[in-house]
């Protein structure tokens, strides 16, 4: 249930549908049809937007689509300055990525650096031939040249505000929510 200072920006079903987009979006992009596409998702619930992408390419084209994930809690910049350290869960990437189309997932891109540590871990797993970026919302405000191929949807919002995507697998609903009142990002 959202809190009473947040707005919605996304219902179940129009996650759905952006899932949706964007798995025929990453489908249309596909000009090496050889070239094995797998999905990375970064941990916490850009794991669970790989999964939703997978199972929507794989109801698209009848192919089975590998999920990995990586835990970026090793490669961030702000250890530092954090008061409390997050809990390292691991990455798992139980196949191949040598030359393989790499569609890392993330839920909302922000600054960028999120994405910055997860590509540091993601060639430790191997070499892609290519990777890309998909994430269902970006909301602007980079601080690295760190772009998304493929975005669900964009919004525009205060420093003050934050997106919080809530996944039925982890959260027991769907959800995208601009969170008002929201501390800003501390730099390090």
């Amino acid at each position: 249930m959202p809190a009473a200072d947040s707005r919605m920006l996304m219902d179940p079903a129009a996650m759905a549908e952006s899932v949706r987009r964007l798995a025929a979006d990453i489908l249309a992009a596909d000009n090496d049809p050889q070239q094995p596409l797998v999905l990375v998702g970064i941990h916490k619930r850009g794991v669970q937007l790989a999964g939703r992408l997978a199972a929507a390419i794989e109801a698209q084209t009848g192919r089975a689509i590998s999920v990995g994930t990586v835990d970026i809690t090793q490669y961030r910049d702000d250890l530092g300055s954090l008061r409390d350290l997050p809990s390292l869960v691991g990455s798992d990437i139980p196949f191949d990525i040598d030359n393989a189309r790499v569609i890392l997932c993330d839920e909302v891109i922000h600054t960028g650096r999120s994405i910055r540590a997860a590509l540091g871990e993601l060639l430790d797993f191997g070499r892609p031939g290519r990777v890309q970026l998909a994430v269902l919302v970006d909301r602007g405000g980079r601080e690295f040249p760190i772009q998304p191929d493929f975005t669900g949807h964009k919004v525009a919002i205060g420093d003050n505000e934050r997106v919080s995507v809530l996944f039925s697998e982890v959260d027991d609903e769907d959800a995208v929510l601009v969170v008002s009142g929201a501390a800003p990002l501390s730099k390090p």
